[in-house]
């Protein structure tokens, strides 16, 4: 039966492309793209040649039902999103859902993440871990859940952009300055950087900065005991 294969790309780096997930990629009839530019870089790299289709947050109704008739049509289809693994806080799970309940198979490759690479490299204690990914720009809203989070025991993860990471930092400072936190910038690239510290010792080390590029993982540590 053909299948949807939900591939993890990489987040930066190239040669993270895992090998079943090359041999997916080459195997397939179509490959839906959250953004087909970003994917071809990554598919010329490799030398694939597929038929290419978009599939990003704003048409991702339409291009579940698109799959679900490749599907029907016997044809095996692979999901890219631009960086990471497809549901990460990129699209993927409307596609998901689609799919199955048109009784397809859906097939994970897990390849590189962002998440769990800065999880690798943080030295926390504890074994709990929430993913929250991106909040709201929204200083209130955004400052409301960060206050629920830093209420709770275990460590926390957040993507961020780099133009809203000061104020994203200004409010973890606000709420708790000696919380433990590690940012990640740039990972798996060549500017790689990991900025650990309080709270209000991380945005003062990039508050001095000219620039922040790269997209931005932080882990917030859980809260010390006694």
């Amino acid at each position: 039966m053909p299948a949807l294969y939900m591939v993890a790309s990489p987040i930066g780096n190239l040669a993270d492309l895992s090998f079943r997930a090359l041999e997916t990629l080459k195997g397939v009839d179509l490959i839906v793209c959250e953004d087909t530019r970003h994917s071809r870089r990554l598919l010329d790299h490799y030398g694939i040649s597929k038929p290419l289709r978009s599939g990003h947050g704003h048409n991702e109704v339409q291009s579940a039902l698109a799959i679900v008739q490749a599907l029907r049509d016997g044809r095996d289809v692979a999901y890219l999103s631009d960086a990471g693994s497809p549901g990460v806080s990129d699209p993927g799970r409307i596609m998901v859902r689609t799919v199955r309940d048109a009784g397809f198979r859906v097939v994970p490759i897990p390849g590189a993440s962002a998440l769990t690479a800065l999880l690798s490299a943080n030295g926390f204690p504890g074994k709990a871990v929430t993913f929250e990914g991106f909040l709201s720009p929204r200083q209130g809203r955004r400052r409301r859940r960060l206050a629920e989070l830093l209420d709770r025991e275990e460590t926390f993860v957040l993507y961020e952009s780099p133009h809203r990471l000061l104020k994203l930092l200004s409010d973890l400072s606000d709420l708790d300055p000696v919380r433990h936190i590690l940012v990640g910038r740039e990972l798996t690239k060549l500017h790689e950087e990991l900025v650990e510290g309080t709270t209000a010792e991380v945005l003062e080390t990039m508050s001095g900065r000219q620039s922040i590029k790269g997209e931005i993982t932080l882990l917030v540590g859980p809260p010390k005991k006694g």
